[in-house]
């Protein structure tokens, strides 16, 4: 970063703190009316200057040229004869950029093709519309999308190996399923799911770590979580092992437990923790286990306190539940123990944790009698404890908020196309949007002088939800300028990871490490 612009960043960010100073109320002189009170506003048109309310797509741009992904993309994805003007990589990266310019559907396509700014911000004459980016979706075979994943995957080695010794000490991968409902009734490949919705059924396959999105499989809606999963855990750990990771884990819950595959995964050194539903027979050992094989379960504090605890609220759904005389059921104690069971697909016998809740079942203020309910997991990690096992299966919850972000931040499972492999097609590039924002976090540099301080930022940026990042790093209202042979991008307001901002641009120019 220039030493004019980092002196820009500090008094404009003095201005704000100065601004906002927190102030006692007598310093404040009395307001007659609310501090809202702009009137007499007007609008006029801008003659010469010209602006664009994304101006971090720039930044993004620069990246995906600097990893190389339009050029991966037009050397091995084939999918047009003649490019008038469009090619490949043009198609792929429109959908993705309109979705990191906070585009929610194809329709909003139409939007950027009519800012001749944004256009001239990505030194592009123009970009396909809503129709044609369409028809370019049902172009794809299903060949062509595992193709498209190959090729990000392929990109995505190159950013893992800017990073630093320690992250590649170990790979956690994740797996589920998720309903992605639809109301047409023309969408071929759409079937009717077990929560009685009609639509699709993607399976998502993720990086823990880094919360980036491994593979996509898009399945109609009466298809089973745990379908074809065994295939995209195996892809994704040669990719991790690709990668340089020196130890493999998969998680995943109760539709994942694919005992089939225990042994082989166990041979090839992979460790597993995976849900198992409470069959009768898991019961019957559990219920037959001795009492001091039991032992209570300490969870972890949600948060720190930094100042003084302070006085909890009143649960005011738990009010109403007893007013009503609703059903309510309480957690007493939960305590946790493990056995040797040997699944019947399996040649060895693996290590399983249960965990059990004690529940008391009430109704109003009356006690109607306890229940327990059991919860196992499988895993061949000998070196864990039993509580352990249990805090690291439950983390796999995060994998959840992945898919959120994925269905509502990012809005890849809208599904707008006709069939199942046009809509999975689209949902591949739509997606990309997310992996981009990941190595734009990943390229981050940890060293020099502030390490902890960059750290922590590059966490903060990795963690980020979706809306967020875009409200931080891409809605950045910017004055384009091109000049010469460059196109100049002028941040017109600021916010405080502006700082963040150019240091990743300082990394993004210069050519990765091989």
């Amino acid at each position: 970063m220039s030493a004019i612009i980092r002196q820009i960043l500090r008094k404009r960010k003095r201005d704000i703190e100065r601004r906002l100073a927190p102030a006692s109320p007598a310093a404040w002189p009395h307001h007659p009316g609310p501090v809202l009170s702009a009137s007499n506003i007007h609008y006029e048109v801008a003659e010469r200057t010209r602006a664009v309310g994304c101006g971090g797509i720039g930044a993004i741009h620069q990246m995906v040229q600097s990893i190389g992904l339009a050029d991966e993309i037009d050397k091995r994805l084939r999918l047009l004869k003649i490019y008038m003007p469009y090619h490949e990589s043009d198609h792929v990266l429109n959908v993705a950029y309109n979705v990191l310019c906070g585009g929610t559907c194809l329709d909003d396509l139409e939007l950027r093709r009519n800012d001749e700014v944004y256009l001239n911000a990505l030194g592009a004459p123009r970009v396909p519309d809503p129709t044609t980016a369409g028809d370019f979706c049902r172009r794809f075979c299903a060949t062509d999308v595992q193709t498209l994943m190959d090729i990000v995957n392929d990109v995505r080695l190159g950013v893992w190996k800017q990073q630093p010794d320690a992250f590649f000490d170990e790979a956690i991968i994740d797996a589920d399923g998720s309903i992605a409902p639809t109301t047409g009734e023309h969408k071929r490949g759409m079937d009717i799911s077990y929560t009685g919705e009609w639509g699709y059924h993607p399976l998502v396959v993720s990086l823990a770590n880094t919360r980036e999105e491994l593979y996509l499989a898009n399945r109609p809606g009466n298809r089973p979580s745990h379908e074809g999963a065994a295939q995209y855990l195996d892809r994704s750990a040669a990719l991790c092992r690709k990668g340089g990771f020196r130890k493999i884990v998969f998680r995943g819950d109760t539709d994942f437990s694919q005992t089939v595959h225990l042994d082989r995964w166990d041979e090839q050194g992979i460790e597993f923790f995976f849900g198992m539903d409470a069959m009768q027979n898991l019961r019957n050992i559990a219920e037959a286990l001795a009492k001091d094989e039991w032992e209570p379960v300490e969870r972890p504090a949600k948060y720190e306190v930094k100042t003084e605890p302070r006085r909890r609220r009143e649960n005011e759904k738990e009010k109403i539940i007893r007013e009503r005389g609703f059903k309510n059921l309480r957690l007493q104690s939960e305590d946790v123990a493990e056995f040797e069971y040997r699944p019947g697909a399996c040649k060895k016998s693996y290590r399983v944790i249960v965990l059990r809740k004690n529940i008391s079942v009430e109704k109003g203020e009356e006690v109607l009698f306890p229940e327990v309910r059991y919860f196992f997991w499988i895993t061949n990690n000998r070196t864990m404890s039993k509580q352990e096992v249990v805090l690291f299966a439950n983390r796999r919850c995060d994998q959840e908020n992945i898919i959120e972000q994925l269905k509502n931040g990012v809005n890849a499972m809208r599904m707008p196309e006709h069939d199942l492999v046009s809509n999975w097609a689209y949902m591949v590039m739509a997606s990309l949007a997310w992996n981009l924002k990941a190595w734009y976090a990943l390229l981050l540099p940890e060293d020099g002088a502030h390490k902890e301080k960059r750290k922590s930022e590059k966490t903060a940026v990795l963690r980020m939800e979706f809306k967020r990042f875009l409200n931080c790093f891409m809605l950045l209202p910017c004055q384009v300028v091109r000049t010469g042979r460059r196109v100049v991008y002028k941040l017109l307001s600021w916010n405080p990871w502006l700082e963040v901002f150019f240091r990743a641009l300082e990394v993004i120019r210069q050519p990765l490490r091989c």
